[in-house]
């Protein structure tokens, strides 16, 4: 976007010079995920430049049953399960802390929010020993109660922005009409905020199925994820075939983040922010 015609020349050098910044910036984080993902096809056996030839045997090796399928069918079973309870739950959530009639507001807010803040090692630690009690660990439950538990804030969050620009008139006008509560939620609010839960289920998605540190404290043998997989090959021998796994899952991440992108601009629509 050229800088407007009335600018001056100190304002027209900050104009082009923030954007030159914020080009080297996207460069910056960008840059390692297009070096990685040439080295994904090389016929060698080390991760080096100048590759020694092109080659798919990594991308066959990663769609083979073990490990590479079997965690991911795991990784996948787990995320959508935490997903669906998350978003469930934190809408719920949201729902309840619009009223904003409730005495606890900002202690259950920071409660909610807590496993955004606390670092991730001390919560995987907290709930090894609290789930070893329970008999959680080295099962699907516990790892899927775990990932609810960090998924649940990123879904508050993202309905609760949606929540603020609801009209609540609207579910006045439903229930003095003689709508029962369910179906002022289905076919008044739930339209409504549609976008902003789908949003979140997709914040919830990615965190879960990215998560590592987590499945590496909770989950056994049979429940080996595959960001787990991924961190167990970085350790005992690198091997273009992780490169291949991650160029995929960029490949996902970047579809993630264009229907992301969609909803949101749906969501403004809906809420009269954009034409």
């Amino acid at each position: 976007m050229a800088a407007p015609s009335y600018a001056t020349k100190p304002q027209v050098a900050g104009h082009y010079g923030l954007r030159i910044f914020v080009a080297l910036v996207c460069v910056f984080l960008v840059a390692p995920i297009f070096a990685i993902i040439p080295l994904s096809f090389s016929s060698g056996t080390f991760l080096s430049y100048p590759m020694p030839g092109f080659s798919l045997r990594w991308y066959e090796e990663v769609l083979a049953p073990r490990p590479w399928m079997f965690t991911l069918r795991n990784s996948l079973f787990v995320a959508i399960g935490a997903t669906l309870f998350s978003t469930t739950l934190g809408t719920l959530a949201a729902l309840a802390m619009a009223r904003k009639n409730l005495r606890s507001l900002p202690v259950i807010n920071a409660f909610l929010l807590s496993p955004m803040i606390v670092p991730l090692i001390i919560t995987a630690v907290g709930l090894y020993f609290f789930f070893a009690q329970l008999g959680l660990t080295n099962s699907f439950t516990g790892l899927i109660i775990a990932h609810t538990a960090l998924c649940l804030p990123f879904v508050l969050v993202t309905v609760a922005a949606t929540l603020e620009g609801f009209d609540g008139t609207l579910v006045r006008a439903a229930q003095s009409l003689g709508a029962p509560p369910l179906t002022v939620f289905r076919r008044v609010i739930l339209p409504i905020i549609s976008p902003g839960v789908a949003s979140g289920a997709l914040f919830a998605f990615a965190i879960s199925f990215d998560e590592v540190v987590v499945a590496v404290f909770l989950a056994g043998p049979t429940q080996r994820t595959l960001p787990k997989q991924m961190f167990s090959g970085l350790r005992e021998n690198i091997d273009p075939s992780i490169l291949a796994m991650a160029t995929l899952l960029v490949v996902m991440a970047t579809g993630l983040m264009i229907v992301a992108g969609l909803l949101k601009r749906r969501s403004e629509r809906m809420r009269g922010l954009s034409g």
